[in-house]
């Protein structure tokens, strides 16, 4: 019987989805018999450039350009002289390094030259290496996709090393570099095991409803969402039936644990995907308020024409940058006003669809002129409703930025009595300015997540597959049937088998690879 129920969880672990592991995704990357080699360092003059290779005739390829000495040893730099296989012309003085199979990035024999960053000399290697018998330029990400093929990588670690790759704040370095190292799909692995045992258990129940030897013991650890007892009703053996008001199984309990988990991940908010791509930061403002300048000064860059005359900006203006190491999308845009041409009422009704999308609204005023109309109807109109809650009990953020604060006579505080919670800034002279960015960097944190609190979903894959996984356990819950409710703990096996890599379509692949360089 115990042999019956051990081959029942080896069916389940195999099942139609299976979860990419470290023996290999059982994914195959396209010609990936061949040997591919590549520039891996940046184009451009630099002291060293790095070019690699990998493939089974990786090690031919290093000995052709360093003949007559034999492959230094694996993972020991060795300097040697490389030289043109065809007419025996010297290339650079380089270290090498050799990295035979399945102890390398990509899991082949692998080899690495450091040369001399001269163009001339990155150019002679790699046409030197092209006259190799067997090897030809690789594609874009291509050693990176042979690494997932390999199982080097799971799915999601290929995204945390191209995340890594394109960081630019702090913050997304920190996230990218705990994908990379396995968080989230180390999670997913975890959560799958548990689906793993829970339907193992439910088909130990189809498979040996009828069995006499199905022993108590086993029934109390069951994996159905019902929980299943033995009755005997004159009939032998005993037969298993539905009963509603049975305590929960460990398993079940388990699976409701992990709707939990699943509910928080999806809860999220968008926080991860906004780490990655970044927040969406709108600077607005009535006329002549400093908005331009306010953005100038974030940017450290002049993006914006500043000047006296109201009405400048008229065009949404756009620049990506680092706020307090969190990345953002900063928006400039046109004075809210009315009573003003069609060019530059077309600029205010972009600034409104802007306001609209903003995931944080940078508010600016004129700290000397709060009592002026357009200060006040600005006031009105979207600072104060933007502090109201949403029908779902959100409210849209908004920073209340009171700018020229060089103009306020001496020691002034009382600017006005039904003022809303706001920061005094000079954009002239800075004052102010680091208050901004304190409290900038408080609101991105709670916008974009903090990557030491656990695994984020920076992708809206990772969503739809958790999403999908947490609609197939709720129809193990409601499933009538052992047979509807192993299918549904199969189902959701295999959305977090995706997530990973496991059975991922060509398509998409495609879509996650081709983010990398050729020589990654």
């Amino acid at each position: 019987m115990w042999r019956g129920l051990w081959t029942l969880v080896s069916r389940a672990a195999r099942g139609p989805h299976r979860l990419c592991t470290r023996q290999g995704s059982g994914y195959r990357a396209p010609g990936s018999g061949a040997t591919i080699f590549a520039l891996s360092s940046g184009q451009g003059r630099c002291g060293i450039a790095v070019i690699r290779t990998s493939g089974p005739a990786s090690g031919h390829a290093l000995q052709s350009l360093t003949a007559p000495r034999d492959l230094p040893l694996a993972r020991k730099a060795c300097l040697r002289l490389l030289s043109d296989p065809r007419s025996g012309e010297p290339l650079d003085r380089a270290l090498v390094l050799w990295f035979p199979g399945p102890q390398s990035f990509t899991g082949e024999d692998c080899a690495e030259f450091h040369v001399h960053g001269g163009p001339a000399v990155v150019s002679g290697v790699l046409q030197a290496l092209g006259s190799v018998p067997g090897l030809r330029p690789a594609e874009a990400g291509e050693f990176t996709r042979r690494a997932f093929a390999h199982g080097k990588l799971s799915l999601t670690e290929v995204e945390g090393l191209a995340d890594l790759i394109h960081a630019e704040t702090e913050a997304q370095r920190r996230q990218a570099l705990r994908q990379l190292d396995g968080e989230l799909g180390d999670l997913c692995r975890g959560w799958a095991e548990t689906l793993t045992k829970a339907l193992a258990h439910v088909e130990a129940y189809i498979d040996f409803s009828e069995d006499d030897n199905l022993e108590e013991g086993v029934l109390d650890q069951g994996g159905s969402p019902w929980g299943w007892e033995a009755e005997t009703s004159g009939i032998s053996p005993p037969r298993l039936l539905l009963s509603l008001s049975f305590p929960p199984s460990t398993a079940d309990s388990e699976v409701r644990k992990l709707e939990v988990a699943l509910g928080v991940h999806l809860r999220d908010a968008r926080r991860g995907q906004r780490l990655r791509s970044g927040a969406h930061v709108v600077v607005a403002g009535p006329p002549n308020a400093g908005k331009s300048s306010l953005v100038n000064l974030l940017s450290r860059k002049p993006v914006s024409i500043v000047s006296p005359e109201p009405g400048t900006t008229r065009d949404v203006l756009e620049t990506p940058v680092d706020l307090a190491g969190f990345p953002a999308l900063l928006s400039d845009t046109a004075g809210l006003r009315e009573g003003v041409g069609p060019v530059e009422q077309e600029g205010v009704r972009r600034a409104q669809k802007r306001l609209e999308q903003a995931d944080l609204i940078l508010a600016v005023l004129d700290a000397s002129d709060l009592a002026s109309p357009a200060s006040c109807n600005f006031l009105d109109t979207v600072v104060i409703p933007a502090g109201a809650r949403n029908p779902n009990g959100s409210r849209q953020r908004l920073l209340l930025v009171l700018n020229k604060s060089d103009l306020l006579p001496a020691g002034r505080s009382d600017l006005h009595p039904d003022l809303p919670s706001h920061l005094l800034l000079s954009c002239l002279t800075g004052e102010g300015l680091d208050g901004l960015l304190e409290a900038l960097k408080k609101e991105l944190a709670a916008l974009c997540g903090d990557p030491s609190t656990g695994p984020l979903l920076t992708r809206s894959r990772h969503q739809h597959h958790l999403r999908g996984c947490l609609d197939a356990l709720g129809q193990y819950k409601q499933a009538k049937d052992l047979a509807l409710a192993a299918e549904a703990l199969r189902v959701a096996r295999g959305h977090l088998s995706h997530l990973t890599g496991g059975g991922g379509t060509e398509e998409i692949l495609d879509i996650i690879f081709r983010d990398f360089c050729v020589g990654k």
